[in-house]
Order: structure tokens, then sequence, then C-alpha cells
């Protein structure tokens, strides 16, 4: 995430409780990205430390376990940022430029002055963040896909020009003399098939084959298995991993007024607002424009109130606003109450774990610290295999 100081509900609802749940399920990489809060915010130099800490405090609150995954900071990790500068050497400009988020961001942030090569660029920094621990997963939203996309194709690109030694060609040869004919031509059929069209399938049937031939064939080395998977795709050894896009649950919050919960909008919940506070909020929002009066029935699909019972309230809870909105058998107050519960008992947890890293910021130093030396350690290997590649081990 980039850093944007104390987290909101949106944050929490559209990606952290995702986060929470995925490190019980793989080894995952949570990092503060703050070289890609630069792309767009350059001159905030001044709040950046505060804004760092504080997100990471609300992960932690949040259920972000330092035992279970790996919390560091972006630019503590300068292979991020040499692999980027590496991958840059042979990424076309048109791949940048096409990314739809990069015309949408420079239409949104007119204020600003987007014309820089930072900017422009943040999507292969993306790549390399991603790239660097061969992550085989992104957990992303639908509008964030075109990205891991890119990041593939980055992947596939270097991998094409850097994984083919001087004797690929023999070795190739020499891998697939160990199948049988039958398999060779197979083999040399899906291959065919792929390039071609693309074909899943034929992918798939390819690499299937490939990994029997690893269980059953004499004399099989897993060089052979690493060269004929990347052959088969079209490339060389695999020496950056492909990633897929992941496509977790998300649940959508909007603001106080209806639009997407934003701090620069002023109508965001904070992850440890004050018990007070939410109430003051949540009392104050906008509702269905038709209800001007108590006694006036009204539509919950018209109101963003509605949109927080959906995600916060039970079944018999949200017939009771529909049966009681439509018949003006309850007030907006009324409604409201119960969303104010709900909110204030699922931040009561956060606000106590954090309290400990509130009161000792250096205990959240030395988490990120050990995430950070965690992090270096898997993102050096990478680098020693791609300088190794890229002829630049001298």
């Amino acid at each position: 995430m980039r850093p944007t100081g104390a987290l909101h509900l949106g944050h929490y609802h559209g990606a952290l409780k995702n986060w929470v749940r995925l490190q019980q399920e793989h080894d995952c990489f949570f990092f503060v990205a703050d070289w890609h809060a630069l792309t767009t915010h350059y001159e905030e130099r001044g709040v950046m430390e505060r804004y760092v800490y504080d997100m990471v405090i609300d992960w932690i609150a949040a259920g972000l376990d330092p035992e279970a995954c790996t919390i560091f900071i972006q630019s503590r990790l300068p292979e991020h940022a040499e692999l980027f500068t590496l991958l840059a050497m042979g990424t076309p400009l048109g791949w940048l430029e096409r990314v739809p988020t990069y015309k949408d961001q420079i239409d949104k942030l007119k204020d600003r002055d987007l014309a820089t090569y930072g900017f422009l660029g943040y999507p292969l920094l993306q790549a390399a963040d991603i790239l660097i621990y061969r992550a085989n997963y992104v957990p992303v939203g639908e509008d964030q896909a075109s990205h891991v996309e890119l990041t593939r194709e980055v992947a596939r690109r270097f991998n094409n020009l850097y994984g083919r030694a001087s004797d690929f060609e023999t070795r190739i040869a020499a891998a697939l003399a160990k199948l049988s004919k039958d398999d060779a031509r197979y083999y040399g059929k899906q291959r065919k098939a792929f390039g071609e069209t693309g074909s899943a399938e034929a992918l798939a049937k390819g690499e299937g084959l490939v990994r029997r031939a690893a269980d059953t064939v004499a004399g099989w080395a897993a060089e052979d298995t690493e060269l004929l998977l990347g052959h088969l795709k079209g490339s060389g050894k695999s020496i950056l991993t492909e990633p897929q896009a992941l496509h977790t649950e998300v649940t959508r919050l909007p603001g106080l007024d209806g639009a997407k919960m934003s701090k620069s909008y002023g109508n965001a919940i904070l992850m440890r607002d004050e018990p007070a506070e939410v109430t003051k909020k949540v009392r104050g929002m906008t509702t269905d424009p038709a209800r001007m009066r108590r006694t006036d029935p009204g539509d919950p699909a018209k109101c963003p109130v509605w949109q927080f019972h959906q995600v916060y309230s039970d079944l018999a809870t949200r017939d009771w606003v529909v049966q009681g909105c439509k018949s003006a058998g309850i007030g907006c107050l009324d409604c409201k109450q119960p969303v104010i519960d709900a909110i204030v008992k699922e931040q009561q947890p956060w606000r106590e774990r954090a309290e400990s890293y509130l009161a000792n910021p250096k205990q959240v130093h030395w988490i990120v610290e050990m995430g950070t030396e965690r992090a270096r350690t898997v993102a050096k290997q990478t680098m020693k295999d791609v300088r190794d590649a890229m002829g630049l081990s001298y």
C-alpha cells in the first residue's frame, strides 16, 4: 500500500481484511510503497515518515502478524530500484503508455504535474516489486489486473532475452532426446499450439508431459524440466516468475456522502476513530433525499447507509431496515444506530492492539527492520540470478 497515514474502513474492507486471511494460507510479503507515493506526491516529504508508521500500526492492529508474514518498507531495499532499472533497459515504452490507470490518473490528478519519468514508469517499478520475490500470486481487484498482466509480460520478455545460454538449442535438443519419439512430437505439437493461439489447454498439456517425464524418464535432470517448461512458453530459463492475479473477494464501502471513501474527500471513517467520532460521522451521513421529513417513506437502495448495512448487519436487521424505511416506520437515526454499534464493536480490538505500538514506536520500527532483513534475503538472491543472466557478475 502507498503510505497515506492512518487507514479508513474502505482500506480494511477493500484489501486489508483479505491480507489478514491470506497470511495464514501463503508466504506473504506486505510492504509500504513509499517510492510509489513519490510518483504522484514527490513534493510532500515532510509527512512521509508519520504516514509510513501510522499505516503499519493499522496493519498490525487489523491482524497482520509479523511472525506469520513479512512486513517491510520499499525504500529500505535498493534491490527494488536496481531491478526496476535493469528491467527498464528492455521494456518497450508503449507497454507503459497503454496501462489503463496511466491516462486515468493523469485525468483525475490535473492539479499535479505528472509529466515525469517516475509516474510513467511506476507500473514497471510495481513489476519489479513483484518479480523480485518471485511471487506466484498477487492479490488485486479487477481494476489492478492490467498491472499484473504487464508484470507477466515483463517477466516473459526478460526470460526470453536472458534465459537463453549460447548452447540453448543444443541443450533443448538433448532434453527432448530423453523423451520417447511420440512424447517429443506431442510436446512439439503443444508448443506450436500455445505459440500460435495462446491456448491454456495446450500449455497445460505440455507442462503435464514435462512433469511426468521428471518422474518417469531415466537420467532426467531438474535442468531438463526447467529448460523444456521455458521452451514450451517460447522463453528460456525462467529466471523471473510470471505471477497470477489472485482475485480475492472485495467489499467496496462508500464514504459518508456515498462517493468513494477517501480522507482527501473528508468522507472517511478511520480504522481507529474513537466511538464518539464514529457516532458523529455516521449520524451525519447523507441519506435518501426523498426522506425530507420523518414521515416520508424512503428507498434503502438510494441511501449510502444501506451499503454499510450490507457489510455490517445480519439478515434480520436488513429486513427491519427495508420495511421500516419504505413504510416510514423508522427514522434515519434509528436506521443508523445498528451501523454505529457494529463499527464500534469491530474497531475495539484494533484500538486495543494499536495502543502498545503507539506507546512504544520503537517496537514498530523493530518489526519493520526485521521484515526488511527477511525480504532482503530473498531480494538479494533474485538479483544475483538476474545479474548472472545479464552478464553483470564480473
